[in-house]
């Protein structure tokens, strides 16, 4: 099945769909969302995105991220890509939303309106090994401290996000 992404305005209006990867080698602006799930002792759970993904394989990011679908809303969308992604779905809430454009490698520009959400989740997760090669539960102070000494084995959006995210904790 062919993969689409809603394309939007700056005000995150829809504005048409493309198939995913067209967008990202033409750098259209398209809706994403990104989760942070955290677990009782206030640990995020993050994951290494397996080598065989598009773009920013082998990086860490946050619990989950990717792209509703034309006509599906997106507590809809993030609840079914947790689920593919993690094995496993939680209660989630919208906390903030932020637009970036970043190059990124193999001709691809990321450029999304991203909508952040968190949810709290006690156990492990069942990753999916097409999407994810490892995982941990990691506090936000220390992963703060890991992304500041090596950027470059973060994704770029992660990075941003992550900030806000700890903003909102404070």
């Amino acid at each position: 099945m062919q993969e689409t992404v809603i394309l939007v305005d700056e005000q995150d209006r829809e504005v048409g769909i493309m198939e995913k990867m067209e967008a990202h080698r033409q750098g259209l602006r398209h809706r994403a969302f990104s989760i942070f799930v955290f677990n009782d002792k206030h640990e995020l759970l993050i994951h290494k995105r397996a080598a065989t993904k598009y773009h920013s394989e082998d990086l860490w990011t946050n619990t989950c991220c990717s792209h509703p679908r034309p006509g599906e809303d997106l507590m809809s969308a993030a609840t079914r890509r947790l689920m593919e992604e993690m094995g496993f779905t939680c209660p989630l809430k919208e906390i903030f939303v932020f637009q970036y454009t970043v190059a990124l490698d193999k001709e691809m520009t990321e450029n999304e309106i991203d909508h952040v959400f968190i949810g709290e989740y006690n156990r492990d997760p069942v990753p999916n090994p097409d999407e994810v090669s490892d995982y941990q539960w990691i506090r936000l102070d220390q992963l703060a401290d890991q992304v500041r000494k090596k950027p470059e084995e973060y994704t770029y959006w992660f990075a941003i996000a992550l900030k806000r995210v700890i903003r909102y904790f404070s």
